[in-house]
């Protein structure tokens, strides 16, 4: 679905063809896919095969039948095509043309635009799913209400982030503290996907909140992954994919059960997490130090065991780590110094 409403986007050569007929009172039913494969519906018409154009589209529109779209939009196939498709396919469409477009598209892989000559709106089927397009300035007030809601979800997952950061340079962090910062992250993501759904659809007209979402999604996602590398039972390359992956999947209801996210972590889910103490490894805080690699954070990681660890160690075994040496441990220190105090100003600037 969110391809096709990337072809039909405001700004495409598409969509302007399909204003076109919508504004005319046309109406009209258009299939775009491989002709090869879509030919044994068609029932008469007439083959073109003539370079699309938003003008031909509404000129050839004005006649009966659909108009068949090669895959990629760029040619017109055929045009004033009956199409014949299995009718015992179950359909909740009542009128001709809408029928005919939801039992196409669940009998083929191609994208089916139903255009209403009386009701002046464009339904789109996907593998029989049904999108009604909806105006530009519905999109875009719906999107910045999205946003407002995502700058809120923000700004609580950076003060809960902030919070964490300073309980685990203390040596205070409980494992609900964990979970409350990923279960934030995570809410923050899938506002973010929504709104990406909302700027694909508005085309040209999205800049401006593609621009604002990109500026308030800065930092989340290598956050969130070096939380669940810090904080993972068992932190292999393979456990992280598997709960990457099941935290990404996971209803929006068990989200909220800080029971199901602690499972995700490989720990038991009947540990009370108020009271359950856990130290980090260090990544997502030596993440922040600019300039210094992943691999020596891992190398740091693999000798000290964790944060806890690194911040008790000497100069000297810091230095003797691979890849460390005198002058990036002074940067490491000096880093994790400079998180320690703008920790302190950012929550400070929070209450």
């Amino acid at each position: 679905m969110v391809r096709a409403l990337e072809m039909v986007a405001p700004g495409t050569s598409l969509r302007e063809g399909i204003d076109n007929i919508l504004h005319a009172h046309t109406g009209g039913l258009i299939v775009i896919g491989d002709a090869d494969e879509l030919a044994f519906l068609f029932s008469g018409g007439i083959k073109l095969d003539l370079d699309y154009t938003p003008a031909l589209l509404y000129e050839l529109a004005k006649m009966d039948g659909a108009i068949v779209l090669s895959l990629n939009a760029t040619k017109i196939a055929h045009a004033n095509v009956q199409l014949t498709p299995d009718p015992t396919i179950l359909t909740m469409e009542t009128g001709t043309r809408h029928r005919t477009a939801e039992r196409v598209s669940k009998q083929t892989d191609a994208l089916v635009v139903a255009i209403s000559e009386r009701r002046e709106v464009v339904s789109l089927y996907v593998d029989g799913v049904k999108y009604i397009l909806e105006d530009i300035p519905v999109v875009l007030a719906k999107a910045n209400q999205a946003l407002a809601t995502l700058d809120k979800y923000r700004s609580r997952l950076d003060q809960v982030s902030t919070r964490l950061t300073a309980l685990e340079f203390e040596g205070g962090a409980t494992l609900h503290d964990v979970l409350t910062v990923l279960q934030r992250a995570e809410l923050v993501t899938r506002m973010a996907v929504e709104i990406e759904r909302y700027i694909v659809e508005l085309g040209t007209e999205g800049r401006l909140i593609e621009m604002q979402l990109d500026e308030t999604m800065v930092g989340v996602s290598a956050d969130k992954a070096a939380l669940v590398h810090d904080y993972l039972v068992d932190d292999t390359d393979e456990e992280f994919s598997t709960a990457f992956d099941q935290l990404v999947r996971l209803p929006h209801q068990d989200l909220l059960d800080f029971g199901r996210l602690a499972e995700l972590l490989a720990y038991d889910r009947k540990l009370n997490s108020l009271d359950y103490p856990i130290s980090p490894r260090g990544i997502r805080i030596l993440g922040r130090i600019p300039r210094l690699p992943k691999m020596v954070v891992k190398r740091i990681i693999e000798e000290f065991g964790g944060l806890e660890e690194l911040l008790a160690a000497t100069d000297g075994e810091l230095e003797t780590v691979d890849g460390v040496g005198e002058i990036r441990a002074k940067d490491i220190r000096e880093g994790l110094r400079r998180q320690q105090e703008i920790n302190l100003v950012d929550r400070y600037l929070q209450t």
